[in-house]
């Protein structure tokens, strides 16, 4: 017979795990609740002969557990301890991020996570009799602990790009409405993820190549979309009509974020036929 006793003081954790390990298909398995001075216990006996198969069964309810119950709580515990010096606000979207990663389940990520966790729980309670629960996500599952806190970096990361981005952003905003426009149409052919920019008398216009960079960073590999943007600054034009030979993509909505309402979108006139015809694309 396999016996094996899970300490904890959650009421949903441990309501959860009565109610997976009773669903086991096995008239083998028997549970119970126990209350002591310190934990409450959920005790496990098995006394069939599939000793293996029996502990891989509970070493599924108990990772599901554990990701469903904890993996929240250590991303809390290692933004308040890492990144202690987010606002309230900027945390929450740290989490929301988080969240989002671990909740991948169609990712390796997240495969892994599940796999550092049974393979932990498999070898401890093929050896061992009881555990705490908290003890245990604390101080036994290392591997996985690394991994979510890599999964919260790369939220933060995500966070600190957003940030600098809608920055970027209101910055260019700010400066479109404090000059004075000075031509008034422009075109932007967008075909291949490749701008082509062109003067109110559909003239291909030289992209402004010219940008006030210090010595440090002489190394930067511009784009044409850095140099279409830089043109499109410069000129300042009450309207920009993009023609869209392929779907829009980032560097569209950033566009449309910068210049707001002086943007219009054709898909359909002779300009966007021309170009179509040109196999541009």
């Amino acid at each position: 017979m396999k016996s094996f006793c899970i300490k904890n003081n959650n009421d949903k954790i441990l309501n959860y795990l009565l109610s997976e390990i009773s669903n086991l298909n096995s008239e083998n398995v028997y549970v119970s609740q126990n209350s002591f001075k310190l934990y409450k216990n959920v005790i496990v006996h098995y006394t069939g002969e599939n000793e293996k198969k029996f502990i891989y069964e509970l070493s599924n309810i108990l990772m599901n557990c554990i990701v469903k119950f904890y993996e929240k709580k250590i991303v809390k515990r290692v933004v308040n301890c890492d990144f202690f010096y987010f606002e309230p606000r900027e945390k929450n979207t740290i989490y929301n991020n988080c969240y989002e990663l671990l909740d991948d389940a169609e990712s390796n990520e997240f495969k892994l996570r599940k796999e550092k966790i049974f393979d932990c729980l498999v070898n401890y309670i093929s050896e061992h009799k009881f555990f705490i629960l908290d003890g245990f996500v604390n101080f036994r599952l290392f591997e996985y602990n690394s991994l979510v806190e890599e999964c919260v970096d790369i939220a933060v990361n995500k966070y600190i790009i957003d940030k600098e981005y809608k920055e970027f952003i209101e910055l260019l905003r700010g400066y479109i409405h404090s000059q004075k426009n000075r031509t008034d149409t422009i075109h932007v052919i967008y075909s291949n993820n490749e701008p082509i920019v062109l003067d109110e008398q559909q003239n291909i216009l030289v992209y402004d190549n010219q940008f006030e960079r210090p010595k440090y960073l002489s190394d930067i590999t511009f784009s044409s979309k850095d140099y279409c943007l830089n043109t499109l600054l410069n000129l300042l034009p009450k309207k920009i009509i993009l023609h869209l030979l392929v779907d829009e993509d980032e560097f569209i909505e950033t566009l449309k974020m910068i210049f707001e309402n002086r943007i219009m979108i054709c898909k359909e006139c002779n300009i966007c036929k021309t170009f179509s015809l040109l196999n541009v694309y």
